[in-house]
């Protein structure tokens, strides 16, 4: 039988792991007080600190030709912008790769790509996809008034109704959602003129009985969704409404699982919802919400046991690694293991190079 710790040595680990946790999220200590030195115990926590340069650098390894994804179907290739720019978005949040990034914005931001993922701009225009150009545009320090010619500002602002929410204008249907409306907000409050009141208005007018909020908001019954909720609740704030954030939050924690994760429609803790979630609690000042997620995510990354090609890469849901999944799943994992919200992302500080898992 394995003897159980005394009450004295578990009060030791929760105080490290607690300072560890201070430490890493870059607490401040108290006015005066000289730097403690730390406990043993830190280097389980700083042991994951290179997680998401790896987890980013595999990702960067992944790009076709070194700057872009693609989506094969009846095996034939096409070009998937959307996904492309969340690696984009991962390569910033985790401040390496900075040159894959550049290329991988160099490739969404040619003519042909660009207008085929947002449209022409006149019979076609997606507000999603403009407002995820847009946003990641600026968090690289680029101006979104003018990709190519194409001012991204003033096309997605043309694409806001009266009431607040932003639509496709498309001969094929609307399929705008929360998502849309939440990567509008953000990236409009990046500009100087911000993101206009009535969008952030309408986003916390769909909010759901529970706190949570939907997909789309046209249902019959409101049905909360991680994903969406995460998304939403990054806006809210970042256009000055936290208080209709909170409750979005507090949903968020409400349905983290006991292994830390979140699921989302198949109710099976996943790399997506988790990361995306992870990302929100962070930035919403849930902490150890946060840090329970990102351990759960860390559990899903090929570490040195794993084949080399495969280290450092986030699994979909700790089942057999997936290489068809893997690269969605980082891209969002990423996001949640530096906590680093949408509205904060820069490459200011970014450094070139995919870097790998260290292993001995």
């Amino acid at each position: 039988m394995v003897a159980r710790p005394s009450r004295h040595r578990l009060l030791t680990l929760s105080s490290a792991v607690l300072t560890a946790f201070t430490l890493t999220l870059g607490v401040a200590a108290p006015a005066g007080a000289a730097p403690a030195a730390p406990p043993a115990d830190v280097a389980a926590v700083q042991a994951v600190a290179p997680r998401p340069a790896a987890a980013a650098g595999w990702l960067a390894r992944q790009l076709v030709d070194g700057e872009r994804f693609e989506a094969v179907f009846g095996g034939v290739a096409y070009p998937d912008a959307g996904l492309t720019l969340d690696a984009v978005l991962a390569f910033a949040a985790a401040g390496v790769a900075d040159d894959y990034g550049a290329n991988a914005l160099d490739w969404v931001t040619r003519a042909d790509i660009r207008d085929g993922y947002l449209g022409d701009g006149v019979t076609e225009a997606y507000a999603g996809a403009t407002a995820k150009l847009a946003l990641t545009v600026a968090v690289r320090g680029d101006d979104p008034t003018d990709v190519g010619g194409v001012d991204l500002v003033s096309r997605l602002q043309s694409l806001q109704a009266p009431d607040g929410r932003f639509s496709d204008r498309s001969a094929y249907g609307d399929y705008s959602n929360t998502f849309s409306q939440s990567f509008a907000i953000l990236a409009l409050t990046r500009t100087p003129q911000g993101a206009p009141a009535t969008a952030a208005q309408w986003l916390a007018g769909i909010r759901c009985a529970d706190g949570g909020y939907p997909v789309v908001a046209a249902q019959a019954t409101c049905v909360s969704d991680v994903d969406a909720t995460a998304l939403a609740v990054q806006a809210l704030r970042a256009a000055g409404r936290s208080a209709d954030a909170t409750a979005g939050l507090q949903w968020l924690v409400s349905v983290q699982r006991t292994d830390g994760g979140f699921p989302n429609a198949d109710g099976l803790s996943n790399a997506n919802s988790t990361g995306l979630a992870a990302q929100a609690l962070r930035d919403g000042g849930r902490p150890l919400a946060w840090l329970r997620a990102r351990i759960h995510l860390v559990g899903l990354q090929v570490g040195c046991s794993g084949a080399p090609a495969d280290r450092g890469a986030i699994d979909f849901d700790g089942g057999s690694f997936d290489p068809a999944t893997a690269v969605r799943a980082t891209t969002q994992a990423v996001l949640g293991l530096t906590g680093t919200g949408y509205a904060h992302l820069s490459t200011t500080t970014a450094t070139p190079g995919a870097p790998s898992l260290p292993c001995l």
